[in-house]
């Protein structure tokens, strides 16, 4: 395995150069002074020359073998879609190059359990981009409900209207979850249209987001799964762990871009957690917790604008670009400020686990868990009955 040192930057292979790579993973290699943009993969002559040209990509080539085996590169960043994963992540566990890789892990049961067999049995450091995990607002709102769900503090002012005659129930304090997706799939690329691109829809490349996100703030197994789907746009899935808890995701894909497009809600323990947009984190009966802390926006054109911040300041600077938008005929001039997803922080988290001086940010395992409940909802939805996760082989 590469040899690697805290005092000198990182060498970054690329592989896959699409939106993805140059709106995130690409400019914030760049702008890491832990980190060197040292080779650009893609297949695109065009790509490739942007990735030299505007970005200083040191190497660009269209061969992924010849990046991987470079001496030189210390970190592979897989960004290709989901149908080119397994050969990229074989050969660089076989050099002993570490590897971060977009979600979903991959598009089959069979192509994820080899993947996750190849990397623990390589050792080599690995992280799925499953990016809300390095949110600065989602890091904070995990901390705090998994503080208050293994040491509750009981809440002063919670009304116990039968005092001390309350039935003992099973699932006293148990958590359930909601989550809310408002998403309009006129700005989805075209690949996620084609079936062999993307062969299980949003259910796969956008669910395993929220299915991570699920597990990762419970921390339990889960057990079952029901889902609803009535095509590709309108998803509903209802996970049970193992201790009761529930988490409910909606995905509402005919939905507005001008108005927040995730909100999280937490309860458990008698208390209530909600990450809104990964913009503010608000608490209601969890002692010690601000009942409200805001989180600082990327990008953003408008500073003079929704000073107040939060939810509130984000909308207002979303009206003034939609109007921007329209006066330009651009519709792109709609996205400006931005929420902290954590894109360029799980980047630098993964340094710091390359590196031994931090924990790991989303290893194999966990990403095969939040994929697991993604195909156990598209079964569900397919065959229109709950499906045990012992179905689909954990």
């Amino acid at each position: 395995m590469t040899s690697l040192a805290e005092n000198r930057p990182l060498h970054v292979a690329v592989i896959g150069c699409g939106s993805v790579a140059r709106a995130q993973h690409i400019p914030n290699i760049v702008q890491s002074p832990r980190m060197v943009l040292h080779t650009c993969v893609d297949l695109d002559d065009a790509i490739l020359a942007e990735c030299r040209d505007v970005f200083g990509a040191l190497h660009i080539r269209k061969d992924f073998e010849g990046s991987i085996n470079d001496p030189e590169v210390d970190m592979i960043c897989l960004a290709t879609t989901e149908k080119l994963r397994l050969p990229v992540i074989a050969l660089a566990a076989k050099a002993g190059k570490a590897v971060y890789v977009e979600k979903p892990l991959a598009t089959t049961l069979e192509e994820m359990r080899e993947i996750q067999r190849v990397v623990i049995s390589a050792g080599i450091p690995f992280c799925v981009g499953h990016n809300r995990r390095a949110s600065p607002a989602m890091l904070d709102a995990q901390q705090i409900f998994r503080q208050h769900m293994t040491h509750p503090q009981p809440c002063p002012w919670r009304w116990r209207r039968e005092g001390d005659h309350l039935p003992a129930l099973p699932d006293d304090g148990v958590p359930s979850v909601s989550v809310r997706i408002n998403d309009d799939w006129y700005s989805w690329k075209g690949w996620v249209f084609d079936k062999s691109q993307a062969p299980h829809g949003p259910m796969l490349f956008e669910m395993t987001h929220f299915t991570d996100v699920c597990n990762w703030f419970l921390a339990e197994e889960p057990a079952e799964v029901t889902a609803v789907a009535t095509g590709m746009l309108n998803l509903a899935v209802i996970v049970r762990y193992q201790s009761g808890a529930l988490a409910t995701i909606v995905l509402g894909n005919n939905g507005t871009m001008g108005y927040c497009k995730e909100l999280y809600e937490f309860m458990g323990n008698g208390a209530y957690l909600a990450v809104d947009q990964m913009l503010e984190v608000r608490t209601v009966g969890i002692g010690g917790a601000a009942a409200r802390t805001t989180y600082p926006v990327v990008h953003d054109r408008h500073p003079q604008i929704g000073v107040e911040g939060g939810v509130p300041g984000w909308l207002a600077k979303k009206r003034v670009a939609c109007e921007e938008a329209v006066a330009h005929n651009d519709p792109v001039l709609q996205f400006t400020a931005e929420p902290d997803k954590g894109h360029a922080h799980a980047l630098e988290r993964f340094v710091d686990q390359m590196l031994g001086i931090g924990p790991e940010v989303c290893g194999v395992d966990a990403a095969v868990l939040a994929t697991l409940v993604a195909f156990a909802a598209i079964q569900s939805a397919r065959e229109r009955r709950p499906v045990a996760l012992a179905e689909v082989g954990f």
